[in-house]
């Protein structure tokens, strides 16, 4: 079951807020003169309005930085190896792509767009519970191919280097397949870190991305459910781009790389 932590959030903070402010502006002080009147503390406040005053403060604070500025997300999947492993805590950018309302999605102020090799959290098109991360690849209007393992952006073709195993050591908390291999793909002004399966038969296809969606693939080219499955991811359904990552830790093996810890996502 998938819980909508921003919903659940918003309506926390207007609750609180609006007992608290509710109580201000009606209550307080009949309720304080009531109070002398019977030789009480007239400081003393119901539970549910001290809590509430408490509350507030903390839940919109949280509210307006987890919505405008930076989200914590984890990896659950190993779609992006290397360049992200499952057990990875990334931070989002929320501003990036520009300031969206919480809950509704709807975008209130322009700041930038999505670039080429870009790595965003986005809700999955035929689900928007669900968060999926991956690579921008298409933006609006390219033509992307891929084919026998090479990618092609509107007929250039998108060189790789490298083809050195990717080892078990270079991955504290996973073992990597014995057909996994390390390239360095080159996507014009981004180069990343992407893995092929030599053995596994690579899905080959061609897109035209439409105006208002991008197209989406993981690194881990071959094991990755991304746009050359389900297709294009709207404009609307960006969360924001992966920044950092500030923990890596697979409670289900109960192993921890704090090498990770603190480093960029490129």
């Amino acid at each position: 079951m998938n819980f909508d932590f921003a919903l659940i959030l918003v309506i926390l903070t207007l609750l609180t807020g609006l007992v608290w402010g509710l109580d201000s502006l009606f209550f307080k002080r009949s309720r304080m003169d009531r109070k002398v009147q019977a030789g009480e503390d007239p400081e003393r406040e119901p539970v549910l309005v001290e809590y509430s005053r408490s509350l507030f403060p903390v839940l919109f604070i949280v509210l307006l930085f987890r919505s405008f500025l930076f989200e914590p997300f984890k990896i659950p999947s190993g779609s992006m190896i290397p360049t992200l492993l499952i057990g990875d805590f990334i931070v989002v950018n929320k501003f990036s792509y520009g300031l969206r309302l919480p809950v509704f999605n709807t975008k209130v102020v322009e700041i930038g767009d999505p670039k080429r090799g870009d790595v965003v959290v986005f809700r999955f098109p035929d689900d928007p519970s669900v968060n999926y991360i991956k690579r921008v690849i298409g933006l609006p209007g390219d033509t992307v191919t891929y084919r026998d393992k090479q990618l092609f952006i509107n007929g250039e073709t998108m060189a790789h280097a490298g083809g050195a195993p990717y080892l078990s050591s270079e991955v504290k908390c996973s073992t990597p397949r014995s057909d996994a291999v390390r390239y360095r793909e080159d996507l014009g002004s981004k180069r990343h870190d992407i893995l092929i399966h030599e053995s596994r038969r690579g899905r080959n296809g061609q897109w035209v991305v439409p105006e208002g969606h991008y197209f989406m693939m993981g690194d881990n080219r071959d094991r990755s459910n991304d746009s050359r499955e389900w297709g294009f991811v709207p404009e609307r359904n960006l969360v924001g781009r992966a920044v950092g990552i500030w923990l890596n830790l697979d409670v289900n093996k109960g192993c921890a790389d704090w090498s990770r810890v603190a480093t960029g996502i490129e």
